[in-house]
């Protein structure tokens, strides 16, 4: 997407330092989700990106002639388990040639990248630079241009069962096909005790 460019957190940690990274990484804040905030400012994704679990992907513009982070995401690859039901009939046609169908248990299970994390930067006022939309954009076209390599369609993520958020994500074309429970150590990061799942086909 023009005007924006994608730097890998482990290209990044390589080419400058860990505790220069840290340094330019401190500088992010999103008060909307002390999660994503927590995520890339307290050493966790830099750890996540050296043992390969999770790869961060920094979004940085031009504001004064100086190259600043708008946003970030976070991408993992992670096995889900899908409701036949929870589906349309077209979007199961779809996802069939990727999925293993139990036609016992009537849910699909496949191999599918997370959007883990997804977050502007509120430092500055540098979110101004940015749309929603468009980081979801470019994370998706990441996934899109990752699978032309390794294979499959699929994308999802979740979130917290909030209106305004589900209506974004829906409005980006992802459809909800289940929820998950929140592990004892998240239940303090959000409101509810579960989050809903949303997928997309690319």
């Amino acid at each position: 997407m023009t005007g924006y460019n994608l730097i890998n957190l482990h290209d990044m940690i390589n080419e400058l330092g860990e505790d220069r990274v840290k340094s330019i990484l401190s500088e992010f804040y999103c008060p909307l989700n002390i999660d994503v905030e927590n995520f890339l400012r307290s050493g966790k994704a830099i750890e996540f990106a050296k043992q390969r679990i999770a790869a961060t992907h920094l979004v940085f513009t031009s504001y004064k002639d100086s190259p600043v982070i708008v946003g970030y995401f976070t991408l993992a690859s992670k096995v889900i388990v899908i409701s036949k039901k929870s589906l349309s009939k077209n979007l199961q046609k779809r996802i069939r040639k990727f999925a293993q169908y139990d036609e016992h248990l009537r849910q699909y299970t496949m191999s599918a990248p997370l959007i883990a994390q997804l977050g502007k930067n509120f430092n500055n006022r540098y979110n101004r630079l940015i749309t929603g939309d468009e980081l979801l954009n470019i994370a998706c076209e990441k996934v899109e241009k990752t699978q032309l390599d390794l294979g499959g369609k699929v994308v999802y993520l979740e979130c917290e069962d909030k209106p305004k958020l589900r209506s974004f994500y829906e409005d980006n074309g992802f459809v909800v096909f289940g929820i998950r429970r929140l592990d004892p150590d998240e239940r303090n990061l959000f409101e509810g005790d579960y989050l809903i799942q949303l997928l997309k086909y690319l």
